[in-house]
């Protein structure tokens, strides 16, 4: 009796230490696994994280219109290339240019390259073209008065008070025979190279950011084609406008400016590679009917 006793005894002594050892099994078991889906989904949010991390990002400067647009169009491409492009909008030509010389900016785009040499002169800067990337014709807009056979002698004509600007504006009232200029002077003319202006025209220097507010004091305003996108103007409505075979379309093609040095950065190659792109391309050809016109 008291054998058999000791073996049902020894028999529950076994069993409960089998319970034991299952039971503490089960428990270290179970939290491995949790364990080991908690750092699965922790490890996927971190590649997450650091995949968004790896956006390098590009600032640029840019006037409203077209070229913060343009630019916009192109922020999915740069994002597919590892960019998170910025874009820090100006209204003026000057603070773009300081920006980016002080580092500010990695890039801007809103000017041709006769008006950042003259800036680099005047200012002593030390800013380079990376690439042109499309071109804006300027045109001739009505003021007081809608039509170039009905301005009368005397008739107050605005153009640009920058140097590039107003040899540009001054070319294009030449082309429709306003005035003459000085044989040979072309992009470098100003007020002082008419040589022939018989109708005594009153040529007002502007603030090109200010020519299309102008319009409701002067006759006419030549105006550069941002500035008229911005205004609402249509180039279809333009009195004149530049041939784009002239040298103007070459010469005074918008470009994507950059500190020395920096013209073949993997930065800099990528916008350029981006404004470059068929997408934007098409996205200028669609948006602005023919008041921008690519230069690539």
């Amino acid at each position: 009796m008291k054998k058999s006793l000791y073996v049902l005894t020894a028999a529950l002594l076994a069993a409960g230490a089998l319970t034991a050892c299952s039971g503490g099994k089960e428990t270290p078991a179970t939290t491995a696994a949790e364990t080991q889906a908690a750092t699965a989904e922790g490890t996927k949010a971190e590649e997450t994280t650091a995949a968004a991390g790896e956006l390098e990002k590009i600032v640029v400067g840019a006037t409203p219109a077209p070229h913060a647009e343009i630019l916009n169009a192109a922020k999915e491409i740069l994002k597919e290339q590892g960019y998170d492009l910025v874009v820090k909008e100006y209204t003026d030509y000057v603070q773009p240019n300081l920006a980016l010389e002080s580092g500010d900016l990695d890039a801007n785009y809103f000017q041709h390259k006769p008006y950042l040499d003259q800036f680099n002169e005047e200012k002593g800067t030390n800013l380079v073209s990376a690439a042109a990337i499309h071109y804006e014709p300027f045109g001739i807009y009505a003021g007081k008065t809608d039509s170039l056979d009905k301005l009368a002698d005397g008739a107050q004509i605005a153009v640009p008070n920058d140097v590039s600007n107003e040899a540009r504006a001054l070319l294009l009232l030449a082309d429709n025979g306003l005035i003459e200029l000085k044989e040979g002077v072309e992009l470098e003319a100003t007020k002082n190279d008419i040589v022939k202006n018989d109708r005594n025209f009153k040529i007002v220097e502007v603030e090109a950011a200010q020519l299309p507010r102008s319009l409701g004091d002067v006759d006419i305003a030549v105006i550069n084609g941002n500035y008229a996108i911005e205004a609402g103007l249509k180039v279809s409505d333009a009195l004149a406008v530049e041939d784009a075979q002239s040298a103007a379309a070459t010469k005074y093609s918008n470009i994507v400016a950059v500190r020395s040095g920096e013209e073949t950065s993997e930065k800099t190659k990528a916008l350029v590679q981006a404004l470059s792109s068929d997408t934007v391309k098409k996205f200028i050809e669609d948006t602005y009917d023919g008041a921008v016109v690519p230069s690539f």
